[in-house]
């Protein structure tokens, strides 16, 4: 069991994250993108699935988005009413500030009832408006139902500027987050320096660190990763040129996505940090899909080799 995992905080929680469908879909596409989710992750053989509670992010910078924001189904309506077939454990996300604190505790308290685990989001810019803020939401839960597997975000790449994403992490840990899931991560120089700064103090602090899960994206062509910048993923100048200069983008993706994972677990391990995957697959694209789940199978090679 998923949450077990998490409580037992083990190493090598495997995850696979993908979008819900976007709401301009008819009810028959709807279905049939789901009965696709449902025969490809039954075969992914995953601890959990991720479904994204996606924002509009354009609040959070001037720069023009690459692709137009289209919103999606809400992801805990989707699993319910379209992946009932599915056995896997779900981690569904939910961008808090979009409900009201009646309708927040009205869903945590349906939540007793399911194995669904959780991760809290928070507002994607200060100008965003919001309805509750991410503390009320964690105080809403500890009222409602203070055993739900609840997660947190975490982002290397802002470490590198603020310093103090240990000290969110630690933050949040304090308010019943039993574990992170990274930002996609193509830094793996700010994902080391997270992790030596989350150890250094946890070891200062008595703390037993939890699982922290890595989040890794292929990417197919250079307009995605344009995109990935526009999110605010850090992709360094060396490697954004590499990829974008490569006669197979996908593949080098891949390929560098599995070497980053593979650096960061071992990395880890050696720091008494419990360290998991998340693949994303939130393309469309056949080939990417391909790519996603090619990089799910290196990853749990990986795992097992180093456990």
């Amino acid at each position: 069991m998923l949450t077990d995992k998490i409580r037992n905080k083990e190493n090598g929680i495997l995850l696979y994250g993908i979008t819900p469908p976007k709401i301009n879909h008819t009810e028959e596409e709807i279905k049939e993108i789901a009965k696709k989710h449902v025969e490809r992750i039954s075969m992914l053989n995953v601890d959990g699935l991720v479904l994204y509670d996606i924002q509009d992010e354009s609040d959070r910078t001037d720069e023009k988005r690459p692709f137009p924001f289209i919103k999606t189904i809400n992801p805990c309506e989707y699993s319910k009413n379209y992946l009932q077939e599915l056995k896997t454990p779900r981690i569904v996300y939910r961008a808090v500030g979009n409900y009201t604190a009646k309708q927040f505790a009205t869903w945590l308290e349906s939540t007793k009832a399911t194995q669904v685990h959780s991760v809290f989001v928070g507002a994607a810019s200060h100008e965003q408006q919001t309805n509750i803020t991410l503390k009320e939401a964690y105080s809403i839960k500890k009222e409602v139902n203070d055993n739900l597997c609840l997660g947190g975000i975490a982002i290397p790449e802002r470490h590198m500027k603020k310093h103090d994403e240990h000290l969110r992490v630690f933050s949040k840990q304090n308010s019943s987050c039993e574990y992170f899931i990274t930002q996609c991560v193509y830094d793996v120089h700010a994902a080391k320096t997270f992790l030596t700064d989350y150890a250094k103090y946890a070891k200062e602090n008595n703390i037993e660190p939890v699982p922290i899960i890595f989040t890794l994206t292929p990417c197919g062509s250079s307009k995605t990763l344009d995109f990935m910048k526009w999110l605010g993923i850090n992709i360094p100048n060396y490697l954004e040129e590499d990829l974008k200069e490569s006669g197979d983008i996908l593949t080098d993706s891949v390929k560098l996505s599995r070497d980053i994972f593979e650096d960061l677990f071992i990395y880890g391990k050696k720091r008494g940090i419990p360290v998991g995957c998340n693949i994303e697959s939130v393309a469309i694209r056949k080939a990417e899909i391909d790519a996603s789940v090619e990089l799910l199978e290196e990853i749990r090679e990986i795992i097992n080799k180093n456990k």
